[in-house]
């Protein structure tokens, strides 16, 4: 009998690609639904299928759901960020755990800027005034985006590519992570209190972990510049939601642009009533193009694993 995959969920129209390589390896895929279930259902679903590697996108993957596959061997997320997959425990139990860490860099710090540009030309407000049926040119208050300075907090693989197109539009940058490189060309490299308290434009990509929930929260949002844009194209915990209304609110901050919500996909009604709150449903990572890449990759690791290869990016280095 093959061994068995279990992909858990995923953010697009079918499960072909993956299907595709895991069965031309010999391998059974079997598919949850489309949208993530709660740990409970991947337990479930676990214990029904017994696979050698899991294939997760948003749904949680428990250490109940990993002590329940006595065959594991790989769980792969079908992304960056591993919040959602219980690690120690799979390291624990001497099950790999990969990602896929630079398929969407350029689409990342494309949402970014994106952003920042409708921002700084007044897109999206300008756009709702007019389906509105208000024409005012007189009351744009619109911005040069060379003239302003865009802290990141985080320098990986996608603050650097942000970083990049920043300065391409002549923007001072400036940088914080506790692992900064010594050398960051073009990027000045400051704490956090100062990033915070000289940036017009404040964009989040650090990761989320249990130091970095609700990093930017009520006390750190005012120390911003006032009427500056905090863009969050990371992960939604790291942000505390109902102290961005309030600076909305108060004028604290102009713009909010937040691509993922600590509770998405639920989006609390006062956000929505937020003039300067721009939303997209935590789709900074797509393009035709990363999608494709990140399931053909993520599959692939799982087969590399389950023929007794070396994975190409393991996340729990401890177990090899």
């Amino acid at each position: 009998m093959s061994d068995t995959v279990l992909l858990t969920d995923y953010a697009w129209p079918d499960d072909s690609v993956e299907r595709g390589i895991i069965e031309a390896a010999g391998l059974r895929l079997v598919s949850g639904p489309a949208s993530p279930g709660p740990a409970a259902s991947i337990e479930a679903l676990v214990r029904e299928h017994d696979p050698a590697g899991i294939l997760t996108c948003w749904a949680p993957v428990s250490a109940e759901a990993i002590a329940a596959a006595p065959r594991l061997r790989i769980v792969a997320r079908l992304g960056v960020g591993l919040d959602n997959i219980a690690v120690e425990a799979a390291t624990a139990r001497r099950v790999l755990v990969t990602n896929v860490p630079d398929y969407c860099v350029e689409e990342v710090s494309d949402h970014a800027i994106g952003f920042a540009l409708a921002w700084t030309r007044g897109l999206i407000v300008f756009d709702r005034e007019v389906r509105a049926g208000r024409w005012m040119p007189a009351d744009a208050q619109l911005r040069r985006l060379s003239k302003l300075t865009c802290g990141l907090i985080g320098y990986g693989r996608i603050g650097r590519a942000t970083a990049r197109k920043f300065a391409a539009f002549g923007c001072r940058v400036l940088a914080h992570d506790p692992f900064m490189p010594a050398q960051a060309e073009g990027v000045q490299a400051v704490g956090l209190d100062e990033l915070l308290a000289k940036s017009d434009i404040v964009v989040v990509h650090a990761p989320l972990i249990e130091s970095t929930h609700h990093l930017v929260n009520r006390e750190r949002i005012a120390s911003m510049k006032p009427g500056s844009l905090l863009i969050n194209v990371s992960r939604g915990g790291i942000v505390d939601t109902a102290a961005v209304v309030e600076a909305l609110q108060s004028g604290r901050l102009s713009a909010a642009a937040l691509d993922v919500l600590e509770s998405e996909p639920a989006v609390p009604a006062d956000l929505l009533a937020q003039p300067g709150a721009m939303l997209t449903p935590h789709v900074a990572f797509s393009s035709d193009a990363s999608l494709l890449e990140l399931r053909e990759r993520a599959a692939h690791e799982v087969v590399r694993v389950l023929r007794g290869d070396t994975p190409r990016n393991p996340c729990n280095l401890r177990v090899m």
